[in-house]
């Protein structure tokens, strides 16, 4: 990590040194800015009252006229609106072709730390733009600092993958930060990185606790500065650190109300904690402002936002037994077929909504049977996500006696999981070689062979637990540790099986159906303590007019 850092470092000084020996321009010619095909247009977000989006204060050498617009786009940038940033940062340009921080801001537009590597056309954009405020001249070497920092996640893209580029970007703000200690941006911007670089196989969470005391660091002196509390709320989102993160989530929404991912972020924290009612709070409103800003912006179909939230919202019902609003809302999705952008999250969306709703009620011969939709989609472009469909179904056919049709899906996983390690691709190959060792033994379970069965579960569970969830999902379409305990539990070894269920409560805490297992195990096993106790914090949290089956049996055992 050190070479590394010196390697940065080394290339940093090259570049900035180049470009400070040439002869610089004044403005950027009308040529060079057409090129980059810049989102213009007023800036569309809904929001409840005046337009709000935080506190920024980002200086920089360009006109007083502009800066108030600079701190609108830095501000648009730090909740993840990256079209109405880009726009914020075009109207810079067409102002003030020769500020070159409003490059840098397109640039920053088109990078997406934490949600999935930038496109060829964003790649190209971006360089285009670092060129472009490299040649302009009344630039401080601190703002050419910036410039260079992202330059390097769009350096060498057609050669190096995301992961390592995003390292680059990471040691680049590092250099900054350490450089200009008073300059809250570079700090707050160096805290993103390191949470855009960090490994997701490390448990140990390095990045994320020292992107952590960065930010609680410069928070008491920017209460109101919408990337520290957003970018908080993404350091703590893991299992062990959550709380850390709930106060920073109670408060983003209020801070930038505006924006519809602000609103849909702190559920994020709540899903983690299990804290149903204030998820689902969150997220209709996050679903309601993301329908307002699609109307606004004249959006054919449904913007993306729309249905990440939905997601997140589906997850929530179901812990809370609400089969009824979790129907209307699968509903609500197959009446949508138009979406933009066409995305990771709406691919995820689409596969994941029904694919809950399905397994978690036990609708087995449904789930078997759920279609790929929409048809229309073009699901070749998002094979891990496709591949949802062929799980669920596996799983519904295992259930209803139909080993044929399982092992045809279980192919299918297969053909999925060579697709991605030929791409290399290989948090997603993993995931879905997850899928494949707990179809695997689903199947061998359902013929029998428990031993085997079981085995190949706990390898399984094991690798999931290993790695981390995707930022996209509120959680796995269905733990592998729970189909564990669903099989110990099946198999009479109730002991393992409500250890394998409160492993599961450790990292999913109020998931149902860990809930529900972990009550009917200590019960068959006679332990009726911990069976009212599990069963109470089940109908505690459930919605009192749920007819699941479960909830109507964990409510008779209580009252007897």
């Amino acid at each position: 990590m050190k070479k590394l850092f010196e390697e940065v470092f080394l290339i940093l000084s090259i570049l900035l040194l180049q470009e400070s020996c040439k002869i610089k321009n004044q403005s950027a010619s009308a040529e060079d800015i057409n090129a980059l095909n810049l989102k213009r247009g007023d800036i569309v977000l809904c929001s409840p009252g005046d337009e709000k989006f935080g506190l920024v204060a980002f200086d920089i050498s360009c006109s007083e006229k502009v800066k108030s617009d600079f701190n609108l786009a830095v501000a648009l940038l730090h909740s993840f609106e990256y079209d109405e940033a880009e726009k914020a940062f075009a109207k810079i340009i067409d102002a003030e072709p020769g500020c070159a921080m409003a490059y840098w801001g397109v640039a920053m537009s088109n990078f997406h730390p934490l949600w999935t590597p930038s496109t060829g056309l964003e790649l190209e954009k971006g360089a285009k733009a670092i060129a472009i405020a490299r040649t302009l001249g009344q630039t401080s070497e601190r703002e050419s600092g910036y410039i260079e920092a992202i330059g390097m996640y769009f350096r060498d893209a057609d050669k190096t993958d995301h992961l390592t580029r995003c390292t680059w970007f990471e040691k680049a703000m590092e250099i900054m930060y350490k450089k200009y200690p008073q300059d809250k941006e570079a700090a707050i911007f160096y805290a993103l990185a390191l949470d855009a670089a960090a490994d997701p196989a490390d448990k140990s969470y390095v990045n994320q606790k020292k992107a952590g005391a960065i930010l609680n660091a410069v928070y008491p002196d920017e209460p109101n500065h919408p990337g520290i509390v957003h970018y908080i709320i993404h350091t703590y989102d893991y299992p062990g650190l959550a709380e850390l993160a709930l106060p920073a989530a109670r408060k983003y929404a209020s801070i930038a109300p505006s924006s519809a991912h602000a609103q849909h972020m702190p559920s994020h924290i709540f899903t983690r904690l299990g804290l149903w009612d204030e998820s689902i709070k969150s997220n209709l409103i996050s679903t309601s402002s993301a329908k307002c800003y699609a109307e606004n912006a004249a959006i054919k179909g449904h913007w993306d936002e729309e249905l990440h939230g939905m997601d997140y919202l589906m997850y929530a019902y179901l812990q809370k037994g609400d089969i009824v609003h979790a129907k209307e809302l699968w509903d609500y999705l197959n009446s949508i077929h138009d979406v933009y952008p066409v995305s990771f999250k709406d691919a995820y969306a689409f596969a994941a909504i029904p694919s809950r709703y399905l397994l978690e009620n036990k609708m087995w011969n449904d789930a078997a049977h759920l279609e790929i939709r929409p048809s229309d989609f073009p699901w070749e472009k998002f094979s891990w996500q496709k591949a949802i469909f062929h799980f669920t179904r596996l799983i519904g056919f295992v259930h209803i006696g139909n080993l044929d049709s399982a092992r045809t899906e279980l192919k299918k996983l297969n053909i999925v999981h060579e697709s991605l390690v030929a791409e290399k691709d290989m948090y997603k190959a993993n995931q879905v070689e997850i899928q494949i060792k707990a179809s695997d033994a689903l199947i061998l379970y359902k013929e029998g062979k428990n031993k085997a069965a079981l085995d190949l579960m706990n390898s399984a569970a094991n690798m999931e637990d290993a790695t981390e969830k995707h930022p996209v999902t509120p959680a796995q379409v269905v733990p592998a540790r729970e189909l564990l305990g669903d099989m110990l539990l099946g198999t009479g070894y109730y002991a393992k099986a409500l250890e394998a269920y409160q492993e599961v409560l450790k990292t999913n805490p109020n998931r149902f159906n860990a809930l529900n297992g972990a009550a009917l195990t200590a019960e068959k096993s006679g332990d009726i303590v911990k069976a009212a106790f599990y069963y109470k914090q089940l109908t505690d949290q459930c919605a009192t007019n749920s007819t699941r089956p479960e909830l109507v049996s964990a409510r008779l055992f209580l009252s007897q």
